[in-house]
């Protein structure tokens, strides 16, 4: 009995050890490296959640395995034999009781979280919009504030919260930066809002999360975070040195096929809003800003702007 006792833990302690040694350089796993506000609190709540998980999992484990081998058939086996017991008022209060308290402080706390991300991670700051769509199979980046446009790359202040809104002018997506927060789907005919905050300088991996075809695989961008000064210098470069995206041009990126990262020093008034109108955004009173009409106006109140 002992050495089974004694094989179960060291057992443990092992796959414990590998645990934790494995997260000692958390570079390595960029979801488990936030470095912004967002990817923080994401991570807070998977901390929360573990926790929570192994309260109900650790002790489960450990009754089976005591049970497996306490009471394993063997000669001289001297546990009492009970065909007439039905059920114990004590033991079902605690596993479900347990269970339903975690359940509730999980629901509370993913709620508040939820709720969290739905507003700008800090409120001191301007925010800044940038419209994204998903391509076969790259990533279109618009700024509306400063008229330029990037492909498979995006250029960010520091420290300042970024309202990307998504949508998608080829089959659904997933728009993901792992190490400033979670995923969002980018969607024909929606413009879905999210928030996202980069603390410190640095270039961070995106990518899309949803299978599109035989390009998804490379269907990769990279967030590169700056100080104010650098993202407005960067700005006045593109708009200065970078060629016009036309029409034409955009009908062409459009296509299926890979491409490199490239720079616009303009687009086509309307370019964002066309795409969302064009796969039937006009059916649907958007959540989120547009970007060209202001900073916080619905598609309805578009709409009504273009009526005028």
């Amino acid at each position: 009995m002992r050495k089974w006792i004694q094989t179960a833990k060291l057992s443990f302690l092992a796959l414990l050890g590998m645990a934790l040694l494995s997260g000692c350089d958390k570079s390595n796993f960029i979801v488990l490296n936030p470095k912004g506000p967002v990817g923080q609190q994401e991570l807070d709540l998977i901390i929360i959640s573990v926790i929570l998980c192994a309260i109900i999992i650790l002790p489960v484990l450990g009754i089976f395995v005591y049970i497996v081998i306490r009471y394993r058939d063997k000669p001289g086996n001297k546990a009492p034999y009970q065909p007439e017991w039905a059920d114990s008022k004590i033991l079902e209060v605690i596993w479900w009781g347990i269970p339903i308290i975690i359940v509730a402080i999980l629901g509370v706390y993913t709620a508040k979280t939820t709720i969290n991300l739905t507003k700008p991670p800090v409120k001191d700051v301007k925010p800044i919009v940038v419209q994204v769509t998903s391509l076969d199979w790259k990533w279109m980046f618009t700024y509306p504030d400063k008229k330029i446009a990037t492909v498979n790359y995006a250029e960010i202040p520091a420290g300042v919260p970024v309202q990307f809104i998504l949508t998608s002018d080829a089959p659904m997506n997933s728009f993901w930066v792992p190490q400033l927060g979670g995923q969002e789907y980018t969607m024909p005919g929606m413009a879905m809002g999210l928030w996202l905050q980069a603390d410190k300088i640095g270039e961070y991996f995106g990518s899309g999360a949803n299978f599109t075809g035989k390009g998804f695989a490379h269907m990769q961008f990279r967030v590169k975070s700056v100080t104010q000064d650098d993202f407005n210098q960067w700005a006045a470069g593109i708009k200065k040195n970078s060629p016009a995206l036309t029409d034409k041009g955009y009908k062409q990126l459009s296509k299926p096929g890979l491409e490199k990262e490239l720079s616009f020093s303009s687009y086509p008034k309307g370019l964002y809003e066309d795409i969302v109108n064009k796969n039937g955004g006009t059916y649907y009173d958007h959540m989120s800003h547009m970007g060209d009409m202001g900073s916080q106006s619905s598609m309805s109140s578009m709409k009504m702007e273009d009526k005028k």
